[in-house]
Parts: structure tokens; C-alpha cells; sequence
């Protein structure tokens, strides 16, 4: 009985100790969550110079043709999310939205994309592109029912 007493009361201390080990690692856990708002803040800029610099290397009237640029704009987003993840922030979040926000703003204002007023094709293409499917389907369903009817070509 006393081995089952001294066995209950390890049991016991293991418990204590495991939840105080987790309790620790949860409060270690948190404090590495803790985002450095206004460290983030102080570095993003470091990328929008870098990405400014080679954007003046593109000339102003390709700025917006993405495949003039893209390699840049790449570099620029990978430096904003090293940045952020460096002030232990998550990505993406509203400040850092906010700044590349403010670097479209001053890149891409102008590269606003006009709507494609969508017509339809003329009457003489429109009405082949609604009747050649029809008699297709007509002369389809007619081949079918007259080798249904022909027992000699089944075989």
C-alpha cells in the first residue's frame, strides 16, 4: 500500500512540474509574440529607398508595366517582410500595409487600369457562333438515331 501512496505522490510532483515547465514556456512564448511596432516602423523606410533607387533606374513612362519592374518590386516586398518578421510582427499587418500603401501612392498613381467596355461581336459573326453549335448538335443526335437503326454497321 505504501508503494502505491509514494507512486500517487511522484505522480503528483510530475504533474507540478510539468505544468509549471509549461506555464514558463507559455510565458516565454508570449513575450516573443510582442511585436516592436515602432522598431518595424524605423526600418521599413531602408526598403523604400532600395526599391525608390531602382525604380528611377526604370524609366518613368514603363512604371506601369509590371514586367518592367517586377524584380524590384519582389526585392521590395521580400525586404518588408524580412523587416517586419525582424521587429517580431506578423506579416502582413495594417502598418506596414500602410507604408506600402504609401509607396504605390507615389509610384503607380497614374497606372489607373480603364475598364474594357466589352461590345457585342457583329450580327453575321454572332449568329454562326449560335447556329454552327445547334446544327452540330442536330446532326450529331440524326447520326446517332440512323446507325441505331442500321443493325449492320454495329457490327
Amino acid at each position: 500500500m505504501e508503494r502505491r501512496a509514494l507512486r500517487l505522490a511522484q505522480l503528483f510532483l510530475f504533474v507540478l512540474w510539468a505544468n509549471s515547465l509549461i506555464t514558463i514556456g507559455l510565458a516565454g512564448a508570449q513575450q516573443q509574440i510582442i511585436c516592436n511596432e515602432s522598431f518595424m516602423l524605423q526600418n521599413l523606410p531602408v526598403c523604400g529607398k532600395s526599391f525608390e533607387e531602382m525604380m528611377h533606374k526604370v524609366d518613368s513612362t514603363k512604371w506601369c508595366n509590371l514586367t518592367e519592374f517586377i524584380l524590384y518590386y519582389n526585392n521590395f516586398i521580400l525586404c518588408t517582410e524580412h523587416k517586419v518578421s525582424t521587429a517580431k510582427c506578423f506579416w502582413p499587418n495594417p502598418l506596414a500595409e500602410g507604408f506600402i500603401t504609401g509607396i504605390h501612392r507615389q509610384f503607380f498613381t497614374n497606372c489607373t487600369s480603364d475598364k474594357v467596355h466589352w461590345e457585342d461581336p457583329p450580327d453575321k459573326i454572332l449568329v454562326s457562333l449560335i447556329f454552327i453549335p445547334i446544327l452540330l448538335t442536330v446532326a450529331m443526335v440524326g447520326l446517332v438515331v440512323w446507325c441505331s437503326k442500321r443493325s449492320d454497321i454495329l457490327v
